[in-house]
Order: C-alpha cells, then sequence, then structure tokens
C-alpha cells in the first residue's frame, strides 16, 4: 500500500478528492434523507431485489454463452477408427481439466505447453513403449499440426469473440497493465469511501461482489472455451497424423478417388472393366457349401454370372465380380469357399475381409445346424478386433432357401411377417429368423429372408438391396480407411524415393562444389 502512495501525486489525488466530494455528499445526503423519512429499509429492499435480478439475468446469460460455446466444439471424426476414438477420450478429458487460472492467456508461453502436453497424450496412446513419445512424430507431421489448429482457431476466434479482429497483441498487454495499475488506485477510493460514508460503502461493497461474481463466470467460461478448443484442435491433427490419416504430401485428391493397387488387380481378374475410376466397394460374400453364395450373386446381377453351388466345391477361390446398380457405388463382389468346405482357407478369407467394406453371410434357413457356421463367423469377428486402425465391414446375414420352411409345398409370396396371427409359411419364416439371428449373434434386422432359387427370387431387389443401399454410407467409411492406408503405403514409398533421388544428387554434385571451395 505505501508503495501505492507513493506513485500517486499527492495533488492530483486532493484534485480528484475535490471533484468526487459534491457527489459523494449527494450520496450521503440522499441516504440520510432516506433514514430520516423511514424509507431506507424499502430502498435496500429494492436494491437487493434489482441487484438479484441483475444477477441473475448475468448468469443466464452466462448460462447461454456456455450453450452457443458449447454448440461449435470440435467433434472427433466419424470416419476415424476405434483406436482414434478411443485417443479422442483421453484429449477430451485432458480439455476438460484445463483451468483458466493454470493457463493465462496473457502469458504466450501456454501456447507451446499447453499444445506440447496434449501431443505427448496423443503420442503417448500411439507409443505406449516409448520414453518420450512426443519425440516419435516426424517434423512435417509437427508443423502440419500448428499449421492446422492455428488456422482453425484463427477462424473460430474471429467468428466468435467480438471485436478479436480488431485488437492487437500490444492493445491486450497494454490492458493488462493498465488494469493491474486501475485496481490499485480502485483499492485506494474504496478505502476512503469507507470513511466518508460506511452505508453506502457497504451496499457498494455487496453489489461489487455481486457484478464481478456474474461478469466473472462469462469471462472464465469463455478462457475456458478458448483453452479446450485449443486441446481440441490439436489433438484433432495429432490424431489424424499419428493415426495415418493425413499425409505429409497435400494433394487434392481424395483417398477414394483413385483404385487401390488390390482394386486394380482384382479388377483385371473380374469379367468387365470399371466404368468409374475411383475406388469400388468391396462386397464378400461368405457362407456355408450350398448355401446359395453363387446363386445370390446371380440374383444381385440379375443374370447368370457364377457358377452355382450344385456340387460341393464348385467355388475354388475368392473370384471378384464388378457390380454396377443403380444407387449403389460400383462395386466389386467376391464370391468365396464354403466355410466347411476343405478349400476354405481362413488366412485367406481373413486377408480378405481386411480389405472388404461390406460382408454377405449366406445361411441357410432349413439348416439347423450352425456350429461351424458360428465357428468362422466368430474367428473374423476376434480377427477384426485386433485391427484398432480400421473399422469392422458392416455384416449382413442372407437368409436362403427359405421356400423349402415348411409346409414345403405352400410357395405364394409375398409374406407379411408382421402379422403374428399367421400360421402359415410366414409364420416358419418369421421363426427362421430368429433362429438364425441366435445361433450367429447378430441382430435380428440385419437377417434378410430370401428366395434364390431360379424362377423363384423373392425379396432380392427389395429387402436386400434396401438393406445394402441403408449400410453404404457405413461401408464407404470403411473404405475410406482402407483407402487410406493404401495410400499412406504408397506415399511412403513416393517420399523414399523422392529422398534417394535428392540424395543422389547431392553426392553426385558434391566433389564439384568441394573443388570450387578448395579453388576459392
Amino acid at each position: 500500500m505505501k508503495t501505492v502512495f507513493k506513485r500517486i501525486d499527492p495533488l492530483r489525488l486532493f484534485a480528484l478528492a475535490l471533484l468526487g466530494l459534491p457527489t459523494l455528499a449527494v450520496f450521503g445526503l440522499g441516504i440520510l434523507w432516506l433514514w430520516q423519512t423511514g424509507n431506507l429499509l424499502y430502498w435496500a429492499v429494492v436494491m437487493a431485489v434489482f441487484g438479484a435480478l441483475g444477477y441473475g439475468l448475468q448468469y443466464w446469460l452466462a448460462q447461454r454463452d456456455r450453450k452457443l460455446l458449447d454448440e461449435i466444439a470440435t467433434e472427433p471424426n466419424p470416419d476415424w477408427s476405434p483406436s482414434a476414438e478411443a485417443v479422442w477420450q483421453e484429449v477430451e478429458k485432458l480439455a476438460a481439466t484445463c483451468d483458466p487460472k493454470d493457463w493465462p492467456i496473457e502469458e504466450a508461453s501456454w501456447i507451446l505447453e499447453l499444445g506440447r502436453r496434449t501431443l505427448d497424450t496423443v503420442a503417448q496412446s500411439y507409443h505406449p513403449q516409448s520414453e518420450k513419445p512426443f519425440l516419435e512424430i516426424n517434423v512435417p507431421h509437427a508443423l502440419l499440426i500448428i499449421e492446422q489448429a492455428s488456422r482453425d482457431l484463427r477462424k473460430e476466434v474471429t467468428e466468435n469473440i467480438p471485436l478479436s479482429d480488431r485488437l492487437t497483441i500490444g492493445d491486450l498487454l497494454r490492458m493488462h497493465r493498465w488494469k493491474t495499475k486501475a485496481e490499485q488506485i480502485y483499492n485506494v477510493y474504496r478505502a476512503g469511501r469507507v470513511l466518508v460514508n460506511p452505508v453506502n460503502a457497504l451496499f457498494g461493497e455487496i453489489w461489487r461482489h455481486l457484478r464481478e461474481r456474474s461478469f466473472g463466470v462469462a469471462q472464465g467460461e469463455l478462457h475456458r472455451w478458448f483453452l479446450r478448443t485449443y486441446v481440441r484442435k490439436v489433438g484433432y491433427y495429432a490424431i489424424d497424423l499419428y493415426s495415418g490419416r493425413q499425409p505429409v504430401i497435400e494433394d487434392a485428391i481424395q483417398p477414394a478417388a483413385s483404385q487401390t493397387a488390390e482394386s486394380q488387380t482384382d479388377l483385371g481378374k473380374a469379367e468387365r472393366a470399371a466404368v468409374v475410376p475411383e475406388e469400388p466397394l468391396r462386397i464378400l460374400v461368405l457362407g456355408r457349401t450350398n448355401a446359395g453364395k453363387s446363386s445370390l450373386i446371380n440374383a444381385l446381377f440379375g443374370k447368370l454370372t457364377t457358377a452355382t453351388d450344385i456340387l460341393p466345391d464348385t467355388t475354388r477361390a475368392i473370384t471378384p465380380f464388378v457390380l454396377q446398380r443403380e444407387g449403389l457405388t460400383q462395386a466389386l463382389i467376391f464370391d468365396t469357399p464354403g466355410c466347411d468346405s476343405s478349400r476354405y482357407s481362413e488366412k485367406q478369407v481373413h486377408a480378405a475381409a481386411l480389405e472388404t467394406d461390406l460382408i454377405l453371410w449366406v445361411s441357410p434357413a432349413n439348416r439347423p445346424d450352425r456350429q461351424a457356421e458360428r465357428q468362422c463367423l466368430d474367428a473374423l469377428r476376434m480377427f477384426q478386433t485386433t485391427q484398432l486402425n480400421r473399422r469392422p465391414p458392416p455384416l449382413l446375414i442372407v437368409m436362403s432357401h427359405i421356400d423349402l420352411l415348411r409346409p414345403a409345398s405352400a410357395w405364394q409370396p409375398p409374406y407379411n411377417l408382421s402379422d403374428l396371427q399367421d400360421n402359415s409359411k410366414a409364420a416358419s419364416i418369421r421363426a427362421a429368423l430368429q433362429a438364425v439371428a441366435t445361433d450367429l449373434a447378430v441382430p435380428v434386422e440385419r437377417v434378410i429372408p430370401v428366395c434364390l432359387k431360379e424362377g423363384k427370387v423373392y425379396n432380392v431387389n427389395d429387402a436386400l438391396w434396401s438393406a445394402i443401399l441403408n449400410f453404404q454410407d457405413e461401408a464407404l467409411r470403411v473404405r475410406l480407411l482402407r483407402c487410406l492406408d493404401a495410400k499412406k503405403r504408397a506415399e511412403d514409398w513416393v517420399l523414399l524415393r523422392r529422398q534417394l533421388i535428392s540424395t543422389g544428387r547431392f553426392l553426385w554434385n558434391l566433389p564439384d562444389k568441394l573443388g570450387k571451395r578448395a579453388g576459392e
């Protein structure tokens, strides 16, 4: 306090007192008049009510601002893999712990430190065995994270914080310095106010406390939102980079806009070439022998395409076919040997499933012995759980041979499976649906009953195609991650080739450069 008085010119303080005393006297005389007329208590009650209303309004505005800020919060990418989603939860935990008191905006050091802590959180998840996981990121990736996070943060600050495009860093620092001096002078004023008019000073202090608390809520929420947004932005792009979604070589070509090497090979084996240059959806047809896998492909094409399973093991290998129909992204559909066949290779099927965007599992309705199917399906599911950087492709169960259900002689489609009073073929189909869903551990809504017999094809062009189209968006997300992996592998080779070429040029020109320096 002594230091403050030394900095203040006594004459200026006296001049300020001369200007302020008449105004203070008016307040004092007003309080005295209210006391003499017996209205002081009423005035205090009115002041308290208005103060409470003002505080309530400020609190409501702060809640409204908090809601608006929450609506523009950074959300995780729906196309991320399960492993990336788990890392995002760690980023959210870090963002939730950001306290404005620990990260003052006016100190520029918080930007690097909080960004470093966010990168450490992401890096630790991808490199848990590393002593310093943050150092596992390469230099181009680190620069790209800072560039993208800063760009997005600049946009959100400009759009959501008033006058942010007018204020400079110097203005903020000067405001902070003047704020400290103003608070010191104001504390001197408050001390003198108590001596001049104790009653008015008491009510003034109560009002100041309420006002500062209400405005402090809004300011604190804005500060907290800014810190959390920064953490989320840095974490978002760090996950993209560490998970391989963000390439070092940036270009305008989308990952699925060109065909992968695997699809180019398969298209070369298929009966007809692709019409569109983009990456096709890859649909894998699985199931037991004689379940109707090849017949299903025939029905999807609407014409004879494969040798149907009249004899066991007709399909000897995984065979690709190009499938094009209205509403469906161009697709490659793969026929496979039966899962109970000697030609079935679990390793080969799992490798194919890794490059698949949608799986159709054909299960015959008239065969209750589904233990082999369940074992093969569980093995596939177990394999998929180990692929944390990929999304498992959606699975649809195609329940075939419904025409063979009791009564076997009756076949008069269509059938209304929602009619519980129907005791005919529909009841048998409904019971088979529930049995297949239970035996194969899938939701009953993912089981589609069909008839694939030539001349009796039923429920393929309506229910099955509707189900395939309903899961097309999910399949496209699976395709995106698959294409990103393929693009990352191709990018690694491109970068290696460029670096080797640059190194070769440098070594080739090195003797000339050394000779010139020696001559100088």
